[in-house]
């Protein structure tokens, strides 16, 4: 049921996305914005509260759901599954940047190309290079493929029915809506930082399988750390490796020169590793879809 869950729904968000997801969006802004009223006190016990009762309640509401459904039919609990990966799994919740800069990039259109860049990552209010917006590109869509597929599929499968993809899209929404919250926050950053750790490296994995598997492997043993955030380095740096692409290095912000290591082996970014970086995905997701599809037929046999 998992495999042909996931199946559908990346097939139905393909024919039918649901763009940005802007009422969803807006419905969780309200509902974190409520929490932060009543629940912030500047305490890290506060902070605990907030995100037990911001996550706890929707997951626990999905694992009654789908076993509801599954003992009326298997059916409805499949739907049901199908349902909610549409609304938290796809390429399409951030590809339609990345599309949109690659065209440009192609084009030549650079002033739109950066305009898009700024629109996907947040203002800075600086111009870079024509590399850097394909490098800064490149690093988005990795991170993104990761945060919004192959994070979403693994909890998904580790849990029952789609409690999973829930406790990981929630968990991911407020470790970036309190990250400034300081004290208040750091319960929430600690949560996603728990269940990053095993998806992370199995992104990489998957990454370094239909990549170059030596330099993705070597890339991750080596350079991941040195990035800020060591999970995300790690995505980074096994993408950069597969690819034979050179990622990282300071960028100038709206505050100043970022200081970022160099990851990755290889050529500078240039416009024709934006369609690599779309192989790269779509091969990892296959790869994966395979493996499941072969592990329940193992099953059943």
């Amino acid at each position: 049921m998992s495999v042909l869950a996931i199946i559908a729904a990346l097939v139905i968000e393909q024919w039918r996305p649901l763009g940005e997801r802007k009422s969803l969006h807006g419905t969780l802004a309200h509902w974190a914005a409520w929490l932060e009223q009543s629940f912030n006190g500047g305490e890290r016990r506060h902070g605990v509260t907030a995100w037990l009762v911001a996550v706890v309640p929707p997951v626990a509401l999905a694992l009654a759901a789908h076993a509801l459904l599954r003992a009326v039919h298997p059916l409805l609990a499949l739907v049901f599954n199908v349902a909610v990966l549409y609304l938290t799994l796809g390429f399409r919740q951030f590809s339609h940047y990345f599309t949109d800069i690659q065209l440009c990039v192609k084009s030549g259109d650079m002033d739109r190309a950066r305009s898009l860049l700024e629109q996907w990552r947040g203002a800075s209010g600086v111009v870079h290079t024509r590399e850097e917006v394909i490098r800064l590109s490149i690093e988005e869509a990795l991170l993104a493929s990761h945060r919004h597929v192959f994070g979403v599929l693994l909890w998904y499968l580790l849990l029952p029915g789609p409690s999973g993809a829930i406790l990981y899209r929630l968990a991911a929404y407020f470790a970036w809506r309190w990250q400034d919250l300081g004290t208040f926050g750091q319960f929430a950053r600690r949560a996603f930082y728990v269940l990053e750790w095993p998806a992370v490296r199995l992104t990489a994995a998957a990454f370094a399988v239909v990549g170059d598997f030596e330099d993705a492997v070597y890339c991750w043993r080596t350079q991941a750390r040195t990035w800020a955030d060591p999970n995300a380095g790690i995505v980074l740096a096994a993408g950069a490796g597969a690819m034979g692409v050179r990622l990282g290095m300071p960028v100038q912000e709206m505050d100043g020169m970022l200081p970022r290591p160099e990851i990755g082996v290889g050529e500078p970014a240039e416009g024709p590793f934006l369609d690599s970086t779309v192989g790269l995905l779509w091969r990892a997701v296959v790869v994966w879809v395979f493996a499941l599809l072969i592990l329940t037929v193992a099953r059943l046999l």
